[in-house]
């Protein structure tokens, strides 16, 4: 979907100084949640919701780190009836953390769980809505009988929500859009985001306001576009439709790989002032979803200036923000590489770090460095200073541009100006950081999370030639971010890419271990998209973009799948990933991992 000036508007008051989004404050039991209130941090469990002291000892242990809300699964009515003992003995142990049940095909199981939560979350796309991947056409009139189907199931719910105070998350899931959204609207952020908007509509038919929108997906740049969207589309609605919002990227994965591709989707937002509550979804313990889920907030706090209408810039965005397109500069060439144009987006160094990995070049494997800025001829500009941009813009000839270290404004709206005033023929040098580190002791989580925003933010806009790490001293750990970075972002692709689900009461296999072994198999297969989802809640449609997926279909039993099309069925855990291995074998996708892989 594409969107003039004045829409993109709509989707952030000031494109060029960060404002946090202005909603309305809802209750979640003794939580308060958008307002004025701290963008509040959640998490999920993994335990079998009929397990009572699984499920209560997980609660305590995200509550003890910081976690405000946490999700419990409840697949069925059955599930959702032993909430009434996971709250009592919650509450018994003195935690007062708000609780929600997350409800997916089963209207019964919510109807239940509002009974004993303070809030549920519902996905539209398979609430009382079919996901078949029937292909039809709908007249208008079947539409909408199709509407007045979903809403008499839905009806229910919300009005028993609003008796007991309940809040809601009306949360899409780009792997889940129901067939009928599917073949209006495609799977698209623009399916995504009328699939929310036709149960806000209901919930608002009844007078029921306590609820929240997400608008989850594995790809950073769909999730980025989708809640931009939402944002806008809910201003249009009008004024008393700013609902608060839920941020999250699906199937994020685990490590370095999971924390860049968050901070890409969720950083993002934050830092154009959208999101009132996160989680930050890693194939992981819980429990560390939580520090990283902290760090995305307090860097945005600490890196952004708040919005100054004395001094606010203007322009129009050299950009669609609802629509994905790479920003159209020229070719160059830097020694022996060409930049800018269609070539792929180049890793830079400083001259300090080459020399330090110079012995060891034939060693890096991937994670060369490939141009040193100080020899680059990059030409630095203050994208405040009309004069200096219009020097720039006077020569015909295309320059590598970049924006010089010390400059006051925020890394991605200084950017963003930079794009917006530049001529479109002159390739961008992103940097991670305008305040180059030199403290050895420094955070690294914190160094990640940072560049991961800031470029991996750019690069989904469609700015960016180039980039070049500084707030990490390490040479070769900043060249494994840059490139790892650029790989989260879908910008460059050099290894193996994962989709990972986080594990939940519904997984059906060890999801940690199972990764890591499929991983340890496949890691060597540079551009190969694997998919590993715990079960078939999202699995299909998140696996949209992916080669190969490994899909739990029932206990100990795993479903293969070639992009979205399920291929084999219930093969023993056992052997499931000997033959992902024989299936991607057969699709002319497999090579023989090296005798030795490089490390940095």
């Amino acid at each position: 979907m594409t969107a003039d000036a004045h829409t993109a508007l709509h989707y952030c008051p000031d494109l060029f100084a960060y404002q946090r989004r202005v909603s309305r404050e809802i209750t979640i039991g003794p939580l308060k949640m958008g307002g004025d209130n701290p963008v509040r941090i959640q998490s999920m469990i993994t335990s079998d919701t009929r397990d009572t002291d699984g499920c209560v000892k997980e609660i305590l242990e995200l509550a003890e780190a910081g976690c405000e809300l946490v999700r419990v699964t409840a697949q069925t009515r059955k599930y959702a009836e032993n909430l009434e003992n996971i709250v009592r003995e919650v509450r018994a142990a003195g935690c007062d953390v708000p609780l929600v049940a997350d409800i997916h095909f089963k209207p019964d199981a919510a109807l239940e769980a509002a009974k004993w939560v303070e809030k549920i979350r519902v996905n539209p796309g398979n609430y009382a809505d079919k996901k078949k991947f029937e292909i039809r056409e709908y007249t208008d009139a079947q539409y909408e009988e199709e509407l007045e189907r979903i809403r008499e199931e839905f009806t229910p719910l919300v009005e028993l929500c609003k008796e007991n105070n309940r809040a809601m998350r009306i949360g899409t899931n780009h792997g889940s859009l129901s067939d009928r959204i599917m073949n209006r609207y495609g799977d698209s952020p623009l399916g995504m985001v009328e699939s929310a908007l036709e149960f806000a509509r209901i919930a608002r038919d009844n007078d029921y306001h306590n609820f929240i929108f997400s608008m989850k997906a594995s790809n950073p740049k769909v999730m980025i576009e989708a809640y931009r969207l939402l944002v806008a589309r809910l201003t249009q609605e009008g004024p008393d439709w700013n609902y608060p919002i839920h941020l999250g990227v699906t199937e994020a994965g685990d490590g370095e790989d999971g924390r860049i591709k968050s901070a890409i989707g969720i950083g993002s937002l934050l830092a154009d002032g959208v999101g009132d509550t996160i989680r930050v979804s890693l194939t992981e313990d819980p429990v560390k979803e939580i520090p990283v889920a902290k760090a995305l907030v307090n860097n945005i706090e600490f890196s952004h200036l708040p919005h100054d209408p004395e001094n606010q810039q203007s322009g129009t965005l050299s950009y669609d923000p609802f629509s994905y397109k790479r920003r159209g500069s020229k070719e160059i060439t830097i020694g022996n590489l060409k930049l800018g144009g269609a070539n792929t987006v180049r890793v830079f160094t400083s001259q300090e770090k080459y020399d330090a990995l110079e012995h060891k070049l034939d060693k890096l494997g991937d994670f060369k460095p490939e141009i040193v800025i100080e020899t680059s001829g990059a030409v630095e500009v203050d994208p405040e200073n009309d004069k200096e941009i219009a020097a720039i813009n006077a020569e015909s000839k295309p320059t590598l541009v970049t924006i010089p270290n010390g400059h006051p404004m925020a890394v991605i709206h200084a950017y963003r100006l930079l794009a917006c005033k530049l001529d479109a023929h002159h390739p961008i040098l992103l940097k991670d950081t305008f305040h180059p580190s030199n403290d050895p002791e420094k955070d690294f989580q914190d160094t990640l999370l940072t560049a991961a925003r800031n470029i991996g933010s750019l690069l989904c806009d469609g700015i960016g030639d180039a980039i070049l790490i500084q707030g990490e001293q390490a040479p070769g750990q900043s060249l494994r971010l840059a490139y790892n970075v650029l790989q989260a972002a879908g910008t460059r692709i050099f290894k193996t890419d994962y989709v990972a689900c986080p594990s939940c009461g519904r997984t059906l296999f060890n999801l940690q271990e199972t990764t890591q072994k499929i991983r340890a198999a496949t890691g060597h297969l540079k551009g190969v998209r694997i998919a590993v989802m715990g079960c078939i809640v999202n699995g299909p449609g998140e696996m949209a973009d992916a080669d190969f997926g490994y899909v739990g279909g029932a206990p100990n039993k795993i479903n293969l799948y070639v992009n979205k099309t399920p291929v084999k069925f219930n093969i023993p855990e056992a052997e499931a990933v000997d033959r992902l291995i024989d299936l991607i074998k057969e699709h002319d996708k497999w090579i023989e991992p090296p005798t030795v892989v490089a490390e940095i």
